[in-house]
């Protein structure tokens, strides 16, 4: 299982090629901002999303405070990976602040889940069993949607439903993680707008040094 593993690692690591917004030398003070749409762990955060607002919504009490809690967590979850995305442009700091709350709050989320199945003493999948290894399977097509689950989710128990959630999430949360580090290793690398916008103004001044008019 171990090298099956492996092998999933590396697809993941495959669908994650649009996971950062590299601020490399195409620009020596704004990086290039990708469409946050095309980032594999927002997608997952959608589905996330959609799974659980029909999940809360058909499972959970009217008047069960977890309805409000699972939703907000999963739209947290979503909303942060959209807004970093947009912060990206000018300020990589935002970018990882807001895709670490959006980590937080799937890993909310997965509690609630978790709890949904403990609380009623349903099982709770082991990461090796068929059924974990089918969503995974799913989890690799991409784009990924609701579209991808919906005949599994709203034709199964609450259990299997609540146990592909935790799956998603674990995948989401993989692909945010990946997505932190490359991120972080990019500020490191290049700092942030300030130091840019140092780094472009010095380079400017080097490059006018001897020209005519210059000082």
């Amino acid at each position: 299982m171990k090298n099956g593993k492996n092998a999933k690692n590396k697809n993941d690591a495959k669908n994650i090629s649009h996971d950062s917004h590299d601020s490399h030398d195409l620009h020596p003070v704004l990086p290039p901002r990708g469409d946050y749409r095309t980032l594999l762990s927002f997608q997952k955060a959608e589905v996330i999303y959609d799974i659980t607002f029909r999940f809360v919504h058909k499972f959970l009490s009217r008047g069960d405070r977890t309805v409000d809690q699972m939703i907000q967590s999963a739209r947290s979850g979503k909303k942060n990976i959209l807004e970093g995305s947009k912060a990206a442009l000018t300020s990589k700091e935002t970018e990882i602040k807001l895709t670490n709350v959006a980590r937080a709050s799937l890993e909310e989320l997965l509690d609630d889940y978790l709890d949904f199945l403990r609380a009623r003493d349903l099982p709770v999948w082991d990461k090796d069993s068929k059924e974990a290894q089918f969503v995974r399977k799913l989890g690799r097509k991409t784009p990924q949607t609701y579209e991808i689950y919906r005949v599994f989710l709203e034709t199964r128990p609450p259990e299997i439903v609540a146990n592909i959630a935790i799956c998603l999430i674990h995948q989401a949360n993989y692909l945010i993680d990946q997505q932190l580090h490359r991120l972080e290793q990019d500020f490191l690398k290049n700092g942030g707008l300030r130091e840019r916008m140092t780094r472009a103004r010095l380079e400017y001044r080097t490059g006018n040094r001897g020209k005519p008019g210059s000082r």
